[in-house]
């Protein structure tokens, strides 16, 4: 036999060529052991429609037809099926189509099957003499006269599993000169049916010869494993480009490459020359997984740096997955049964290096971040302006990286609730943002107001992100830096606000005065407030709304305040018709002011109307409805507030403002406070 059909199999070494050594070394084996008394070396098979002598005749013809027919009678094509262990079905034997038999006259001999990779009908051939030198004496591999006969049949045997074997090797190099698919459908049907015989012998009396139980489906089995094994060992696949690749991710990469073209070629060609009901794809797919598996096991235990080790990850979380979406692979291989390719312990360690590496990184960035914005602010370079508006890349740089460290931590870990755990430390950054505000507040350099003007923007946006982007962030993590943001908007109006109040103060003290009902006094408080307000401008537009609408606020505020104050008094059903006309006239006029220089907070309009009704009305039943009201909207209207207020109304007794009071307890039982605003804990009397 030709020497190199004994050395390690290669793809390169054809069929044909095995075939043919295999006929040399047969034809010179039985030249040494035949007699000339033998029958004559060809075709074994009993003429049709015998069904005596030493042949298997019309039970064992029957036996094959059953055997390569699909249900209903047809030959065996495409079904469905699972697949087991191996790939045995433990309900029938169904082959695909492959080859048909010569008619009687032209039937090949054994040595011609072999040759040409007809290994089924070589199996018939071997199973017919089998059962025509067993059946007349079970027992005649130990008798004298036979040895010669029976070493024959174990030879061919032996020559048949071989090539069947060598074929079955070769499945992966269909496409590239390695066996056709005629000769591995061949094989297959051959695999099939020597196990069927296997089973047949099972169910006798008598001990089987030598070659059977040999076990063709664990043979198979072992035979693809071995195959896959090596491929995955030698990846043939040309690499692609390698530049700035290290030696791990060029491995990993070669191995991927292998795997998908080896899968491609399983659906496209090596699944054509199975039954459909074994599942071949999936058999092949699982093999597949547990040897890459095996291979990953043994790089993560080498110890990764962190590039290999991300490298790994995604490979295994992201890349692998997406082999089986090829639109040539979907639908052909079941992924989920698969499950992870690697497990949870050797995994964890992996992740636990990645996710910690990342939160450093993180960390790091956004200290760097905001270092140098503080030495810009300390050098007085005033933050860059756009549209008329100050601008803080501080937010918008932050924002990005935790955006895009995230998301790619998802694709690396799989699981985004293991990789938004890199924002857990969030909350003390944010805390770093707050202090350096602090800073810039409590010094009085150039650029404060535009710093803190800038930073407003920085912190709308922080806020939008994390109340819109929760899943990026751990949720104790989002909750306290939500707080800190919350603190720093309030600190920078506060800020802002301040000055102005202090400019808006002289006329403050005359509200609630007589000096008060005289029209012209309020005015200049408008005037002045509009002339002040200039100043607030410079942030984003949204934000200029919110500081205008706190503005607002605290200018309604300290109108209450002022009034409930008590500095004038109503004596008389005209004076109190002539305040309620007056702080009507207030109320409609900061509104229209406010609302033009950009406030959204109309309802303060409401709480200055009501009261203006409060000070008209006469009838004490309607003086309680509109207290209840009011304390509906406002369930921080207290006691002292109403008091306060009747008290502008000389002419009410206390024992009515006691009955008010007690209205108001009522109603403030009956109210939920769900949805409610917050004003009068801002208005103090005394």
């Amino acid at each position: 036999m030709c020497r190199r059909c004994f050395s390690r199999r290669s793809s390169k070494v054809s069929t044909q060529h095995q075939t043919g050594c295999w006929f040399n070394f047969l034809t010179c084996f039985r030249m040494r052991t035949r007699s000339s008394s033998t029958q004559s070396e060809g075709n074994f098979l009993p003429s049709q429609g015998s069904e005596g002598g030493g042949g298997r005749g019309g039970w064992f013809n029957g036996k094959l037809k059953k055997l390569f027919r699909r249900p209903g009678g047809q030959e065996s094509g495409n079904s469905t099926g699972n697949l087991p262990g191996n790939i045995s079905s433990p309900d029938s034997h169904v082959l695909p189509s492959g080859p048909e038999r010569p008619p009687t006259a032209a039937i090949l001999k054994f040595e011609e099957n072999i040759e040409q990779s007809r290994f089924w009908e070589a199996s018939q051939q071997l199973i017919e003499r089998e059962e025509r030198l067993f059946s007349e004496n079970p027992e005649v591999e130990g008798l004298p006269g036979h040895e010669e006969e029976v070493n024959s049949l174990a030879a061919d045997y032996k020559a048949l599993e071989r090539l069947v074997l060598e074929t079955l090797q070769q499945s992966l190099s269909l496409n590239t000169g390695g066996a056709s698919t005629e000769a591995l459908t061949s094989a297959v049907k051959a695999i099939y049916q020597e196990d069927e015989q296997d089973q047949l012998w099972k169910q006798r009396d008598g001990p089987p010869p030598g070659w059977r139980a040999r076990g063709w489906m664990e043979l198979h089995d072992t035979t693809v494993r071995r195959l896959v094994k090596d491929h995955m060992d030698n990846p043939s696949t040309p690499p692609a480009n390698q530049v700035q690749q290290s030696s791990v991710e060029a491995d990993i990469c070669s191995m991927g490459r292998q795997l998908l073209a080896d899968l491609q070629l399983v659906v496209g060609m090596v699944k054509t020359c199975y039954p459909a009901h074994v599942n071949i794809c999936d058999f092949y797919a699982r093999i597949f997984h547990q040897k890459t598996s095996a291979r990953l096991k043994k790089i993560a235990d080498f110890g990764l740096g962190i590039k290999d080790c991300t490298f790994l990850l995604r490979w295994v979380n992201e890349y692998y997955p997406g082999l089986f979406q090829k639109p040539e692979l979907v639908g052909e291989i079941s992924v989920e049964p698969l499950g992870k390719l690697l497990p949870e312990e050797h995994l964890k360690p992996l992740e636990e290096q990645y996710l910690s590496t990342k939160q450093t990184e993180l960390m790091t960035y956004i200290l760097r971040v905001l270092e140098q914005e503080k030495q810009k602010w300390k050098d007085g370079e005033e933050p860059q302006m756009e549209d008329g508006c100050y601008n803080s890349p501080v937010s918008y740089d932050i924002i990005q990286f935790i955006n895009g460290m995230v998301t790619v931590a998802e694709k690396v870990v799989g699981d985004l609730h293991k990789a938004r755990s890199i924002t857990s430390e969030l909350d003390t950054l944010m805390k770093s943002f707050k202090l350096f505000q602090d800073e810039v507040v409590k010094k009085n350099q150039s650029n404060r107001k535009a710093v803190i003007k800038a930073n407003l923007g920085g912190v709308q946006q922080f806020t939008n992100v994390l109340q819109k982007n929760g899943h990026l962030f751990q949720e104790d993590a989002r909750t306290n830096c939500l707080k800190v943001l919350s603190d720093m908007k309030e600190s920078a109006h506060t800020y802002l606000l301040s000055s102005l109040h202090d400019v808006l103060k002289p006329h403050y003290r005359k509200l609630g005065t007589s000096e008060w009902l005289n029209k012209p006094e309020f005015e200049r408080l408008l005037v002045s407030i509009k002339t002040q307000s200039k100043e607030l401008q410079g942030s984003k537009e949204s934000c200029h709304q919110e500081l205008m609408s706190q503005f607002h606020q605290e200018v309604a505020v300290e109108y209450v305040k002022r009034l409930l104050k008590g500095g004038v008094k109503l004596k008389d059903r005209n004076q109190q018709d002539r305040a309620c006309m007056t702080v009507k006239d207030n109320a409609q006029s900061l509104h229209e002011l406010f609302i033009e220089m950009g406030s959204k907070e109309d309802w303060l309009k409401e709480i200055l109307t009501t009261i203006a009704e409060v000070i008209k009305l006469q009838d004490l039943p309607a003086i309680q409805m509109q207290v209840a009201s009011l304390g509906n909207a406002f369930p921080d209207l207290s006691d002292k507030h109403v008091v306060a207020l009747l008290k502008l109304k000389t002419n009410i007794t206390k024992a009515d403002m006691r009955k008010v009071n007690l209205t108001l307890s009522d109603a403030l039982r009956e109210t939920s406070g769900a949805g409610s605003r917050s004003f009068f804990s801002k208005v103090q009397v005394k």
